[in-house]
């Protein structure tokens, strides 16, 4: 099938050249003949510069959102789906027929779908690396699983404990650990979040969000110790898929 009308879509984020999306929906388009359709990256330094791309980009359809602009662009909006105000996170925003942005959150979604084949019954709790916009479509989807969870920031909280609090004990009961912050991503291939990995066991999942490097250093780490390990790629497959349906309904 052959669509030939113009539409763009794009990404919104801070120093994404290293951007999957792009490549996905372009080779996207290429392969499923949707002549006409672009997709690109908005790459900006502060939120501030989001209202000059909706004014001055003809024919944008749509717009994946990530980081650290996944609050952020909330204000912006003009609605939110239900799941994206319940997550407070938006990662797809879609322009409506009658010009207004609405924001959905296809995260958690993509996140669930690729950590369900991973789960066994003693999977009950969950550890989540971070707190930023990535986490909470995280925290829905543990939620929608089933699954208990609590946030480690770098300052322990109301809603967080701090990494110092990390022991074998918090190990033994929580045996899906998320590494949901940018720590790791290329170019910065050496870093890893800064938890005792001695307690990994063969129990574990290591999960992290970042697919470039395919294995982190975090995904080692807690590979060397047995754990079974899982990257991002597949959750960003999914979502994308996921934001692709609501861009077209």
């Amino acid at each position: 099938m052959t669509q030939n009308s113009k539409k763009r879509f794009g990404l919104l984020g801070r120093n994404i050249s290293y951007s999957f999306s792009k490549g996905h929906f372009t080779k996207k388009f290429e392969n499923e003949k949707y002549q006409g359709y672009t997709y690109e990256n908005f790459d900006i330094q502060e939120i501030g510069a989001f209202p000059d791309i909706i004014k001055n980009t003809e024919n944008l359809s749509g717009m994946n959102v990530t980081i650290p602009y996944k609050e952020e662009v909330i204000p912006f909006l003009d609605k939110l789906s239900k799941k994206a105000t319940k997550i407070g996170a938006v990662n797809t925003i879609k322009f409506t027929k009658k010009g207004k942005l609405k924001g959905y959150n296809t995260d958690y979604f993509g996140f669930l779908k690729s950590l369900k084949p991973l789960l066994q019954p003693h999977h009950k709790k969950a550890l989540i690396l971070g707190t930023g916009g990535a986490s909470k479509g995280v925290a829905f989807a543990l939620e929608e699983l089933g699954i208990g969870y609590t946030f480690v920031s770098r300052k322990a909280s109301e809603k967080a404990i701090d990494y110092s609090q990390l022991n074998s004990d918090i190990f033994q009961e929580y045996q899906i650990i998320i590494n949901s912050t940018p720590i790791g991503t290329s170019p910065n291939i050496e870093a890893c979040p800064e938890i005792p990995y001695e307690f990994f066991t063969d129990k574990h999942i290591a999960y992290d969000l970042i697919y470039n490097p395919a294995e982190t250093q975090f995904l080692k780490n807690a590979k060397e110790r047995g754990a079974q390990i899982k990257n991002g790629l597949d959750m960003l497959i999914f979502q994308a898929e996921k934001a692709w349906e609501i861009w077209n309904k």
